[in-house]
């Protein structure tokens, strides 16, 4: 029993001898340490926050601005003034109101202002086609207005319109009628105060002719004398044009 005891006491005093008596470093690990520190130091690279600014000219020139030899006039030399929204926002009455305002205010007397201007005659525009004069329907004889007139002189006025008919071994043959009043496409050939109507389908067939009254012992009869005849029976009844 008493062995152990003794151990024990003996390791209590060992163990305050230790506490009282003060460290000491190795020489060798410290300066081991302090080395692989400055290695590792060496080893990181180093953080770079900006890059070097070498300043050198371009080759080739820039180009000259475009306005370089335009005169300083008031369309190529005038600031343009940046456009804001509010500016494109405005009303157009607002844009108007100082050009209103810039116009002097000229006073017109009532008695002027009610007066009416006449209107700035244009120029006649010159005429494109100059049409030849135009050609007469159909001319009358003296006999035949001779004998116009002593049918418009009856009791009961009759008019007279002239038109043509499929007939006769040429085709065509004058037709004449008496008419109370004209029709709204008949063509009213006026002379010497006598009044003539051609029908508007012969008119084509007609245009140009002579118109004479015939007497003699056999009949009487208007007869026509018409340049546009390119052929015509012996009895001088039908006729055809071209």
């Amino acid at each position: 029993m008493s062995i152990p005891r003794t151990t024990g006491a003996l390791a209590r005093s060992s163990s305050a001898f230790l506490r009282l008596t003060p460290s000491r470093r190795c020489p060798q690990c410290v300066q081991s340490f302090s080395s692989s520190a400055t290695n590792r130091q060496s080893a990181k690279r180093q953080m770079q926050t900006a890059t070097a600014y070498q300043p050198h000219s371009l080759y080739p020139p820039p180009p000259p601005p475009r306005n370089a030899g335009v005169p300083d006039t008031s369309i190529a030399g005038e600031t343009s003034q940046p456009k804001t929204f509010a500016s494109l926002r405005m009303a157009p009455e607002q844009q108007r109101q100082p050009a209103q305002q810039e116009q002097p205010m000229v006073s017109i007397p009532e008695g002027e202002a009610q007066k009416s201007q006449p209107a700035p005659s244009k120029p006649l525009r010159p005429r494109r086609y100059n049409f030849g004069p135009r050609k007469a329907t159909i001319k009358l004889s003296p006999s035949a207005v001779q004998h116009l007139r002593d049918l418009l002189n009856q009791p009961e006025p009759k008019l007279i319109r002239i038109g043509t008919r499929a007939k006769g071994c040429s085709g065509l043959a004058y037709h004449l009628e008496y008419v109370d009043k004209p029709s709204m496409l008949d063509e009213q050939v006026e002379q010497d105060g006598v009044k003539v109507l051609i029908d508007n389908k012969a008119l084509l067939n007609i245009i140009g002719s002579e118109m004479d009254w015939l007497s003699d012992k056999l009949n009487e009869r208007f007869i026509f004398r018409n340049p546009n005849i390119t052929e015509q029976c012996g009895c001088g009844e039908s006729f055809s044009v071209s």
